[in-house]
């Protein structure tokens, strides 16, 4: 019979994950991890695998516990209420704590090396899903006549998605949630409706 673990895994992970937040992908390092997490590294690589493994499945957990608000944006009644939901959303995540502005997503990737190329490629297929998703659903307001026949459904969708990445960079770099909101009411107000 083998040992048990003396640690919780889900707090080691949610522990890694604000180290991952705060540092990116490469620059937490597995004593940053060690030490956050309160797990030495043998027990560490037994319960998540390697640095990608783990960084894998706090990506999942930051998915689950704090990026609901993008699927359920997609819900909402109106094109314009989508992008609005998304935006509001990012901001007050990218605000959600001092200890790691930004997104994971965006901090984790910004800066890859040749050996964390695979990272890099999972977030960019990442960022891509959920852009098309918003494509798709941008576009069902086109044929609902929300939006106008003349807008262009993936340049919108590139649109909303540059401005969240954007501001996790501002917000990585010191800018305030107040300041934030102001990016996303002129992001808004510059959206296509259609004529009454």
């Amino acid at each position: 019979m083998g040992r048990h673990r003396q640690f919780d895994e889900g707090e080691a992970l949610d522990a890694a994950l604000s180290v991952f937040w705060q540092k990116g992908y490469e620059g937490a390092s597995f004593d940053d991890l060690t030490k956050a997490t309160g797990v030495a590294r043998p027990g560490l690589y037994a319960a998540f695998g390697n640095k990608e493994a783990l960084f894998r499945k706090a990506l999942d957990l930051y998915d689950a516990k704090y990026m609901g608000f993008m699927a359920e944006a997609l819900n909402e009644p109106t094109a314009l209420k989508v992008a609005e939901r998304i935006l509001r959303g990012c901001v007050t995540l990218h605000t959600l704590s001092s200890a790691h502005p930004g997104c994971l997503g965006m901090n984790g990737a910004l800066a890859c090396s040749e050996d964390a190329e695979p990272i890099r490629r999972e977030l960019v297929r990442r960022r891509a899903a959920t852009q098309s998703a918003l494509r798709r659903r941008l576009e069902r307001a086109q044929r609902e006549g929300d939006l106008p026949s003349s807008a262009d459904c993936a340049a919108l969708a590139s649109f909303v998605m540059a401005v969240a990445q954007g501001m996790a960079v501002q917000a990585k770099a010191g800018e305030s949630r107040k300041a934030l909101e102001r990016l996303v009411d002129h992001a808004l107000g510059t959206w296509p409706t259609t004529q009454p």
